[in-house]
Formats: structure tokens, sequence, C-alpha cells
């Protein structure tokens, strides 16, 4: 197959976790990937990512999405926000862009759901038909951001969405592992964990949420114009979180319990502590996916071990000793 016979896929926030995993995979799967990005060069540079082809645009101006996706089949809406900032005036102006840029382009949307639409009503394992009833500005928030896929729907605007736990990623980033549970850069000694050990918790290995993505693309026909899917991931407890992590390690870790009660004290000052601060309530009890749906469509959810998402994430936060780093 040329190059230019090649499906397309313009990936928005390629230089992120998942952005990047499915800008990754989709080429090794033979497509062809655009990436979009205000500094092409720096990102490129930032990256190392060979194989796509990067172009000048913001998420946040319609027309610079609308011109990237021309061509494109599937389009990865993997923009966000760092450090939960200014959710409430960015996200859905970038996703109303992506919906117009799939309309204008016949392009199918990937996008990530997340765990927080629902509310404690929908716990412990949440289904992709359950309501939604979020209890944080943020869950609110991405109800309205799928409600704007589902109606899109209705004009001919095709959408993906795969839900999954908290990340794991080999990437360093936003993650709860780390962006505060992990110190990067050192050889990881102790683990700040934000709930109660004896609870399980829904986890997902950034690659493995990549390939469902991908593998639920191969077969397009099966997917309805607007399609859910949850993925179950790992679903452990506290304990057994730290186990893994301590085999990874090589050596004992000293646990601690995530001070929330400093979170909340500095949370009128940070914007990131508060937004931080609304998603305790996922710690507090059991929540997990459902993933029926998701094994029925595959026959299986690709999932690498535990300790081997683990041991490459720490890797690639310099949380390994040199040796272990190496061997990774």
């Amino acid at each position: 197959m040329s190059e230019q016979t090649k499906p397309l896929a313009l990936v928005i926030g390629a230089t992120g976790g998942l952005g990047g995993e499915l800008a990754d995979q989709l080429v090794a799967g033979g497509w062809r990937v655009r990436a979009l990005h205000r500094d092409p060069e720096r990102a490129r540079a930032q990256t190392g990512r060979t194989g796509l082809e990067w172009v000048k645009g913001d998420a946040s101006i319609k027309a610079d999405v609308v011109r990237a996706a021309e061509g494109a089949t599937v389009l990865v809406h993997g923009a966000n926000t760092p450090g939960y900032r200014n959710w409430g005036t960015l996200h859905m102006p970038m996703l109303e862009n992506s919906i117009a840029a799939a309309r204008a382009s016949g392009a199918r949307i990937l996008f990530p759901g997340a765990v927080y639409n629902f509310g404690p009503d929908a716990f412990p394992s949440l289904r992709e038909d359950q309501p939604q009833k979020p209890v944080t500005r943020k869950g609110a928030i991405r109800v309205k951001l799928e409600q704007a896929l589902r109606d899109a729907a209705d004009t001919g605007v095709r959408s993906l969405v795969v839900r999954a736990g908290d990340f794991i990623s080999k990437r360093p980033g936003t993650s709860w592992l780390a962006q505060g549970m992990v110190k990067s850069g050192r050889p990881v000694s102790a683990l700040v964990y934000p709930g109660p050990l004896e609870i399980a918790h829904g986890w997902a290995y950034l690659p493995d949420l990549a390939e469902t993505f991908v593998r639920l693309l191969e077969a397009p026909e099966r997917l309805a114009d607007f399609e859910v899917f949850h993925m179950r991931g790992y679903a452990v407890t506290g304990h057994e979180f730290v186990a893994a992590l301590q085999t990874v390690a090589g050596r004992k870790i000293a646990v601690q319990r995530l001070p929330w009660f400093a979170v909340a004290a500095v949370s009128p000052f940070n914007e990131t502590f508060r937004e931080t601060l609304e998603l305790r309530y996922l710690w507090d009890r059991p929540v997990l996916m459902d993933n029926a749906k998701l094994v029925a469509h595959l026959g299986a959810e690709p999932q690498t071990p535990l300790t081997e998402a683990l041991r490459t994430a720490l890797a690639g936060m310099g949380s390994l000793p040199t040796e272990r780093a190496i061997a990774a």
C-alpha cells in the first residue's frame, strides 16, 4: 500500500499520553497520521516520534481543525488542559471544533471517556447504559461533551467513546501515578495512596487503551454512529497495587495515605488542587468498569500484565533503580 492510499487519521493531542499512544499504534497499523500542534517543530523534537505528519494549528480554532482533518477518516480528540485548568471554558469549544471538522471530512471521532460522568448511585460496577448523574463540576462537563457527540450522531457525525479507569502511562504526564503517588526522577521508595488500601480501584494502561480503540476500528461496520465501550483494565485493591509496585521496584515501599485535609486547605488558592479534591469520592468505594460489551465485541480485552505496565511507567518517570530501568 502506497503512502497516499493509506487511511488518514488526524490526532489532536499527539504529545499527550493517549494521543501519543494512539498515534504510534495507528502508524504501526498502517495508517497515515497527521498531528495538529501549535508549534510542530517543537512537538517533533519533544516527542522524537517519527512517521507523523506534523501540521501547525490550534485545537481551539475551528478553521485550523477543519483544515487539518481534510481527507481523514478518523479524528482522535485527545485535547486536554494541564492540571485540570480552564475546564469550563475550553473543553466544549474544542470538541465542537472537532465535531465540525468530522462533519466536513466524514471522519469518526475517537474520544476517551471518563469515570466521573457517574455518581455514587452507579457504583461499584459501571455499565455503558447506566444513567450518568455526576456529582462534580468536571463530571457535569464530561456528560455534556458526550451528549454533544450523541447529538452529532443524529446529523451524521460518528464517534467512538472508550471509558477506562485511572491511567498508567509509559510517558510522564497527568495521572495519579505520576502527579503525586510516586516521585519522578528518583528510585521509588514510597507511595502516597489516595484511598483505603482494601478497596478495589480501576486502572488502565494507556497502550492497552489505545490498542482497544484501534481494534474496534478494524470492523467499523459493527459500530453504531455513537458507540460507547467500557474497558475493565486492572481492578485491584490498594494492597494488590502496592504488591505489584514492590515487585517492580525490587524493594519494600513505604505507603502513606494522601492527606486530603491538606489538599482541601490549599484548594481555595490552587486550581489543580481544587479540581483534584472533587475526585476524592472515586477513591472511597470500589469503582470498576463492566467490560462485558467490549469482550463480546472483541473476544477479549487487551491487557498487559500489571507489573509490566508499572515497570514501563516507572522507567519512563525515572523512578526505577538503574539496573531495573535498563532491564525494562
